[in-house]
């Protein structure tokens, strides 16, 4: 691939771009915003200049809602050899593809997984996408020089290919994507009012829980708005999971043993199947999650006290594994927990204490 045009110059486009850009392909940048691919092609992303040919290949970057018409309208011009979109859905853009009497025979639908709560050109990184999924849904009208084109993009952009039914994507995406940021957002949504001093007390806990709710709620709309049938089959069955744990948990209320018996019984059940959800989440690099200790280490707010603490893990030739940070209420201080293999915890504590740092259990 040596050109390439991207059409949407929000996060992922830009992002994409960067990649292409930084392995030498010539991109070309285009959005509804001109000057949102300005500040993209500023950035190092390419150029706001149309092509004066056809290029290689036409990454689409647009919202869910709107993939087919932009779609069908670099098609119906010719300015590929190939197209793709990046859209989070991958079943109903192709169906309107299909509907519109498109030859499809150039297009494949793709979608990295992967992102953050920010957007815009501005959010964007060459590096987004490194180690992380980039899903393909190639059909048997697929060209092979098309699969070709979005593996090479895949590959510049370091992502793993992962080949996948559009429609099979779409009910895995509702799962471990789209259900969880509305689950998210509902439990933000509690806090919205709650009395500051109970926010004060926010912890690492509901820090992690409410995260992704910090993403805009107008790229959401566009998401769900393209895959709400799998998204609500899932709630549905939250909803009834969340019905039974408040009858369990209102049973726990109870003056009667056996019903109190019959609510903790409720609460272990659904505790337990979230025990066994949780660990079929894959680990590092993908890989089957592992069993780590964690080392907590008291550390000032200054600028590089995390850069001593992985000094001196290195020097004790121990891998940090993972690393989270729990800030202190009201206090210049936080907790750094550091994840390692369970045979060098010893080691690693060791070391810390010998170079002055304050552990905690």
């Amino acid at each position: 691939m040596r050109t390439a045009l991207v059409i949407g110059t929000g996060l992922i486009g830009t992002s994409a771009a960067l990649a292409l850009a930084q392995r030498g392909v010539t991109v070309h940048l285009a959005d509804h915003d001109p000057e949102q691919a300005r500040t993209a092609a500023a950035l190092g992303a390419g150029t706001d200049e149309a092509p004066e040919g056809p290029v290689d290949l036409v990454v689409v970057a647009a919202p869910p809602a709107h993939v087919a018409r932009v779609l069908a309208d670099a098609m119906r011009r010719g300015v590929a050899r190939g197209y793709l979109d990046v859209a989070s859905v991958k079943g109903g853009p192709r169906r309107e593809l299909e509907a519109l009497g498109l030859d499809l025979t150039a297009y494949i639908g793709t979608h990295p997984m992967s992102g953050r709560e920010k957007s815009g050109p501005l959010a964007a990184t060459g590096d987004l996408f490194e180690g992380r999924p980039w899903v393909l849904t190639p059909t048997r009208d697929t060209n092979t020089e098309v699969l070709n084109l979005a593996l090479e993009l895949v590959s510049h952009c370091r992502a793993v290919p992962v080949v996948m039914d559009a429609d099979a994507h779409d009910r895995a995406v509702a799962l471990v994507s789209h259900m969880p940021h509305l689950v998210s957002s509902m439990v933000a949504a509690r806090l919205e009012h709650a009395e500051e001093a109970a926010v004060r007390l926010c912890g690492q806990g509901i820090r992690d829980v409410t995260r992704i709710a910090a993403s805009d709620p107008r790229m959401w709309i566009d998401i769900l708005s393209a895959n709400p049938g799998p998204v609500a089959d899932l709630l549905s069955d939250v909803a009834s999971d969340l019905d039974e744990t408040v009858r369990a948990l209102r049973a726990l209320q109870s003056s009667d043993e056996d019903k109190r018996t019959e609510g903790t019984a409720g609460i272990e059940d659904v505790l337990r199947r979230g025990n066994a959800g949780q660990v079929r989440v894959p680990g590092k690099h993908g890989s089957a999650p592992r069993v780590y200790e964690t080392v907590v280490v008291l550390i000032d707010d200054q600028p590089g006290q995390l850069a001593r603490i992985f000094a001196d893990a290195g020097r004790a030739g121990v891998n940090i594994e993972d690393v989270r940070i729990e800030h202190a209420t009201g206090q210049q201080a936080g907790l750094v927990q550091l994840m390692v293999e369970p045979k060098a915890a010893a080691a690693l504590k060791e070391a810390l204490r010998e170079r002055g740092w304050a552990l905690r259990q």
